[in-house]
């Protein structure tokens, strides 16, 4: 049977557009949130404003790249469907490989948090160690997808390597967000009033920003073991880093937030909510390691 008449436009050029649309707002998202974090947080250490533009420019590539294989699917190659399930557009495979730095350095960030939290290697280094592998697995997976004559071949030979490097992404993600909630917890369990409602907050944004990018992963997973002939799979994994670069900018920007429940009088904040009373606080923060940590003092 023909490629044409396999060819289905919905689940194909349709899956394509949408999710390279969605990708580009999210990517609105991230320059307005890297925009405000310039803007706010000019006192940040060098390294960590390093990352933070090397992580937008790889966006930035990333989005023009998905862009391109968007209009040589839909423009350059329109009325030869056939050619959607031969070789990879370069920019394509550009893309994957943007993807591939975006989310190991993100969860790079994160691990380097965790040891700030818990100056304990053990945790910190096996998330290291993910992130290498699977930044090596993605750099093997472009070196061959350079050289494929045609996807179906391409998912056939290597479907083991995708399927592991979302395996890790999982596994990863999973370990430190669980990391992170329990350090907050345990520092929660012995804080003041105050300070025991900001970490409930982080402990909310950490929870929530971990699921997100889970949940993606193994989206992406579940809908690529399905349906490897359609790109819905690909335009859900288009869309992946942009959830890990907002993810990382929100953490960064939520400072403001967190400064900001810091100046409101403990009596107007919602602690009958919690069963704490209302003797106030005075919180001191200071940043060790790029890691906002506060130091209590009863008044």
């Amino acid at each position: 049977m023909s490629s044409a008449v396999l060819f289905d436009p919905t689940s194909t050029i349709g899956a394509l557009q949408i999710g390279v649309l969605v990708s580009v707002l999210l990517f609105g998202i991230t320059t307005s949130q890297a925009y405000v974090y310039y803007s706010r947080f000019p006192e940040d250490s060098a390294k960590l404003k390093v990352l933070v533009a090397f992580v937008w420019c790889c966006e930035l590539g990333h989005a023009i790249c998905i862009g391109h294989g968007l209009y040589t699917y839909t423009i350059s190659d329109y009325g030869q469907p056939e050619r959607l399930f031969g070789p990879m557009p370069k920019s394509v495979v550009l893309a994957v490989f943007f993807t591939g730095v975006i989310e190991p350095c993100v969860q790079t960030f994160f691990s380097f948090r965790i040891y700030g939290l818990s100056k304990k290697l053990c945790i910190p280094v096996l998330s290291w160690i993910l992130s290498f592998v699977r930044l090596a697995e993605n750099m093997v997976g472009v070196a061959a997808a350079l050289g494929m004559k045609s996807m179906q071949g391409y998912l056939a030979q290597w479907e083991w390597l995708i399927t592991a490097d979302w395996c890790i992404s999982v596994t990863n993600d999973v370990v430190i967000t669980v990391t992170l909630v329990s350090l907050l917890h345990l520092q929660r369990t012995n804080a003041h009033k105050r300070t025991a409602l900001l970490m409930d907050k982080l402990i909310a944004w950490t929870i929530e920003t971990g699921m997100l990018t889970s949940v993606m992963s193994i989206l992406t997973l579940a809908l690529f073991l399905r349906e490897k002939e359609s790109f819905i799979w690909v335009s859900v994994y288009f869309v992946a880093p942009r959830l890990f670069s907002n993810s990382l900018l929100a953490s960064l920007n939520s400072r403001t937030t967190l400064r900001a429940m810091n100046d409101v009088p403990l009596s107007s904040l919602n602690l009958t909510a919690i069963g704490m009373p209302s003797n106030s606080v005075q919180i001191r923060w200071t940043k060790v390691q790029g890691v906002t940590r506060d130091e209590e003092e009863s008044v």
